[in-house]
């Protein structure tokens, strides 16, 4: 039996760096197949099951669920279950006489990677295991697939004038395991896991060239970027006598408060990412906000005119993301993103179309989903969409594209029973729209007095990409098509 092949976590998409490990999907000793789920691991955008790359026996696993893994660091270890059969030593005097093997001269097709000679002999079964192994099934998960048998991953050249002993599969991971997690960027820059490790070294400054990386193999992640950009500087201790540092914690009681400590809860996962991209978000961003309180009594009697007909009629959420969408083609400054280069310039960058990101609680957070070119669906397109985005999100079942994609944000808080709120745009977004819930107040029509149902709308949006001017004519738009809906509604 040949030595075990090490399975090591993959880039999961997006250029995400970890995962934490939820559970195991198979135990040491366990028989599994090409494509077969392993386990099931979270990331910091979703829930994902990881398949094997291979088949055999499960010789190790290297980590135990809720640890945190680095991608490219040990997952499984698999051992195969076959070898292969050598060929039989030729005769001396044919050896002599540089006799051909006695089967006629084939070409022999074996994965790049490797220069070994095929084995003359194998069993059925063996050689059924090799191809399995060598093939897979290409299935993709998210940021990367197993194997695949494709002509640009093979090659076919002749035999070699003696037969060989085929020699055991080496067990540390070849050139071929690394390839399905990352690329080498060419010249002098190490591993680079991701674009998005390129651009954050791009954006400042950083010469990957000179980089040392922390990761497998040399691996550039994102915390070395990070210790480059803010380096940390030696401590320097003042001349005159420190104040007594207070006493550490002892077990189970706050140094600070002297309180009982109730519990310890790691971020990790989709609440890490949140924490660090509204972090970012407040640090970055010069937000400005603007609201409006809007009738949407006509919104609500349409609505209710179209159920009492018996038709499929959408939820209020695709009426008003219908009415955003229209008003992002009317303000496009509000559907857009500020880069910045290396040298610290920076740019708006424009979008030809809009994937409105819906925000959705769950039970790991708050995600994102996007409704992919969203200004050319309909209310009732819109409706069975953010449906399922949800839907999808709430099981941890989104994919990092669906997840990363957004371009502008709607956010629906009035389901939790809120006026208002100031909400923090979703970097590197520029704008996001808030609905609070909808009550009954008085309001002023044609000067009498009357009650009506009444929401507000806030935009919180990037004051570099856009003035005042601009946000509030967006907003008058969006509460415009609220209380007068039937002028945007034609193609519901």
């Amino acid at each position: 039996m040949s030595e075990a092949r090490v399975f090591l976590l993959p880039d999961l998409g997006e250029g995400l760096t970890e995962a934490e490990l939820v559970s195991w999907h198979v135990s040491v000793g366990d028989t599994i197949s090409v494509d077969q789920p392993i386990a099931e691991v979270e990331t910091a955008k979703s829930t994902v099951e990881v398949p094997s790359p291979y088949a055999g026996i499960v010789a190790e696993l290297h980590a135990q669920p809720g640890e945190t893994l680095d991608v490219g660091k040990p997952l499984i270890s698999v051992t195969p279950l076959f070898s292969g059969t050598a060929a039989p030593e030729p005769a001396a005097d044919d050896a002599a006489a540089g006799a051909a093997p006695a089967e006629p001269a084939q070409p022999v097709v074996e994965p790049a990677e490797t220069e070994l000679a095929e084995p003359a002999t194998a069993s059925a079964e063996a050689e059924a295991y090799r191809e399995e192994e060598k093939a897979g099934s290409g299935n993709v998960l998210i940021g990367y697939g197993t194997p695949g048998g494709h002509a640009a991953a093979r090659r076919t050249r002749a035999p070699k004038s003696s037969v060989a002993v085929a020699e055991p599969v080496a067990a540390k991971p070849t050139e071929d395991d690394l390839t399905l997690l990352r690329t080498r960027v060419p010249g002098k820059l190490g591993a680079v896991i991701s674009p998005l490790v390129r651009r954050m070294a791009r954006e400042h400054g950083v010469n990957l060239g000179e980089l040392p990386g922390s990761g497998e193999g040399g691996l550039i992640m994102r915390k070395d970027v990070e210790a480059a950009i803010h380096p940390v500087e030696p401590a320097v201790e003042p001349v005159e006598t420190k104040p007594a540092e207070p006493a550490p914690a002892t077990s189970g009681t706050d140094a600070r408060t002297g309180l009982p400590i109730a519990s310890r809860t790691p971020v990790r996962g989709v609440r890490k990412a949140v924490a660090a991209n509204m972090t970012r978000s407040r640090s970055e961003i010069p937000e400005a906000t603007v609201w409006v309180d809007v009738d949407a009594t006509a919104l609500l009697e349409l609505r209710e005119g179209l159920q009492a007909g018996g038709s499929n009629v959408p939820g209020l959420l695709a009426f008003i993301a219908r009415f955003v969408t229209a008003g992002l083609k009317e303000f496009p400054e509000l559907n857009t993103r500020i880069e910045t280069a290396g040298d610290g310039s920076q740019e708006i960058v424009s979008f030809d179309g809009i994937n409105l990101g819906i925000a959705a609680q769950t039970d790991r957070g708050l995600v994102v989903p996007s409704v992919r070119a969203a200004e050319k669906l309909s209310a009732r397109e819109l409706d069975a969409e953010i449906r399922r985005l949800t839907d999808v999100a709430r099981q941890g079942k989104a994919t990092p594209t669906e997840l990363g994609s957004g371009t502008f944000t709607l956010n629906n808080y009035g389901v939790f029973g809120v006026d208002g709120s100031a909400a923090i745009i979703n970097h590197p977004e520029v704008a996001i729209l808030g609905v609070g819930r909808i009550i009954d107040k008085p309001w002023v029509v044609n000067g009498e007095l009357a009650v009506r149902k009444v929401t507000e709308l806030t935009l919180t949006f990037d004051h570099r990409v856009c003035d005042g001017g601009t946000a509030a004519g967006f907003l008058r738009f969006v509460a415009d098509a609220i209380e007068t809906p039937t002028t945007l509604l034609a193609d519901i």
